[in-house]
């Protein structure tokens, strides 16, 4: 439930942010107790936003502030 509520918002925020950008929740099957937020270019390569492997305990510190991928996102199309 957690990373479904973080994933939601973080969706949000993003395609607040990027309303033509499509925003798509877990693919592929999703690292176990994992939270990662890619961007996946046009041309096929990928780069990670944000990563919460490693990061915690506490367990807060693996979930992102929706602010915070939105402002990597705007930095890596720029």
């Amino acid at each position: 439930r957690v990373y479904g509520r973080n994933a939601a918002a973080v969706s949000e925020a993003l395609r607040g942010a990027m309303a033509h950008l499509p925003v798509d929740i877990n693919p592929r099957p999703p690292r176990r107790n994992s939270f990662e937020v890619s961007l996946v270019k046009e041309d096929g390569s990928t780069v990670e936003l944000w990563s919460g492997i490693g990061k915690g305990p506490p367990r807060k510190l693996k979930f992102p502030q929706p602010e915070t991928v939105v402002e990597a996102l705007k930095s890596s199309l720029a």
